[in-house]
């Protein structure tokens, strides 16, 4: 019989009995199906309430990031990700930086963006106008939905409206702007976007469209910085380096765009190993860097009159200890009490801090040694096991390649043969 994709009522089937069914079309082992439903600390009723056709798990590494002393205050963090050396890494700048008093981070407040398309709009700047003149209004009719939201200190704190050029006409945008406390804040946003709709084309005689939260959130920037002394770092020469890879990535895009990904690679570790939105805050920080027009890097580098290295890193991260995967995993709740934070401020401001960390330890070893000594000496192990390796083999075949400065897979099974036989 032909396969196909379509399948009547998958959704309304058990999951096992759907993973049965992707077994049977795409030629699963018994393997291949225990590895999958092998689901850890959730269950599948939890499962299946959290995303829709759940079939089983996908595991990550959760490691813990060391040394991280900020604002005069130790921290463990936890962070989730596949890739060698980046929690190395972290705690490795954070343990240079320590003896200089650690990172200082501050923010601007947990403050989220709602954005209201407003389209056949005859005199959009007079419509402006009237829903501005309208906002207190219109702050009464979002609050009105979420008085929970509104009793903590939170919820509409204001309302701005902008004229935009959109390819067929001119358009409205008005602006929620929502103190969202210890939420992210999707729900609520949205909610209240969608509240005041009616009474915004109302007021303008337009046409109201989308109504939805903006991950661009400017409004909620975490910052952190770091001195680090030219003794614990390597000398005057790595200070002058790390300096040259930033100008680097201020004068070319192809570069910024690693430079920003180095900075992810520790922020979204942290933020998958607490249940937070990775894509909403990617997309956040890297809109962000786009935001004056020319993308650029989120972070910062200079010398201080001592000849020492300062590191500085400002972006959105719209971050969350109430509500979705943070409250209703049960690793990620562990994970948050790893950190010990205690608002969802403080995790951004960590969040921050370790992204900097995280670009300072890739900066510092592009400009001395390169980036694929320490990565290659972590990966090799991947690589090892890739190849078949158990056991002690994997450390011997590991570090083989690295003494060989040969980590490929290719080699890997040919020193594998090699120690089973007994040549090395």
């Amino acid at each position: 019989m032909e396969k196909t994709s379509k399948i009547s009522g998958f959704y309304k089937i058990p999951p096992l009995e759907r993973l049965n069914i992707v077994k049977e079309y795409a030629g699963l082992s018994d393997e291949d199906v225990a590895n999958i439903s092998a689901t850890g600390a959730l269950k599948y009723d939890q499962l299946d309430r959290m995303v829709e056709n759940v079939i089983g798990t996908i595991e990550v590494p959760v490691g813990v990031a060391v040394n991280f002393l900020i604002n005069d205050k130790d921290y463990l963090i936890p962070m989730a990700t596949e890739e060698p050396s980046v929690i190395a890494a972290a705690s490795n700048a954070a343990k240079m930086v320590r003896d200089n008093g650690g990172f200082t981070t501050s923010s601007t407040g947990p403050v989220m963006r709602g954005l209201i398309q407003v389209t056949n709009v005859k005199d959009p700047y007079g419509a402006r106008f009237a829903v501005l003149s309208e906002k207190e209004k219109i702050m009464e009719m979002a609050n009105a939905v979420d008085p929970i939201l509104v009793k903590f200190g939170g919820g509409c704190k204001d309302v701005e409206a902008y004229v935009r050029q959109a390819p067929s006409e001119d358009i409205l945008v008005v602006h929620l702007i929502v103190d969202c406390r210890d939420a992210m804040g999707a729900n609520a946003v949205n909610t209240m976007a969608e509240t005041v709709g009616p009474y915004i084309e109302k007021i303008t005689g337009g046409k109201v469209y989308l109504r939805i939260i903006s991950n661009l959130a400017d409004k909620r920037l975490m910052r952190a910085k770091a001195v680090f002394t030219k003794e614990s770092i390597g000398g005057e020469d790595v200070v002058d380096g790390v300096i040259k890879a930033f100008e680097f990535a201020l004068a070319d895009p192809y570069r910024t765009a690693t430079h920003n990904k180095g900075i992810m690679n520790g922020i979204t570790a942290v933020t998958l190993a607490t249940g937070n939105d990775t894509r909403a805050i990617e997309a956040g920080a890297h809109a962000y860097a786009a935001i004056t027009g020319t993308y650029r890097p989120l972070t910062r580098y200079e010398k201080n009159a001592n000849g020492d290295l300062v590191a500085t890193i400002e972006l959105p991260l719209a971050v969350g200890l109430v509500g979705g995967a943070t409250a209703s995993h049960p690793t990620a709740r562990a994970n948050v009490k790893i950190t010990g934070v205690k608002t969802a401020t403080e995790l951004g401001e960590i969040m921050a801090a370790v992204g900097l960390a995280q670009n300072f330890a890739a900066m510092r070893a592009l400009a001395t040694e390169g980036i694929q000594r320490g990565h290659m000496q972590l990966h090799s192990r991947n690589v090892a096991i890739q190849a078949g390796a158990t056991g002690d083999l994997v450390d011997k075949v590991a570090e083989a390649m690295v003494r060989e400065k040969k980590v490929r897979a290719d080699r890997a099974k040919e020193l594998l043969e090699e120690f089973k036989a007994g040549k090395q």
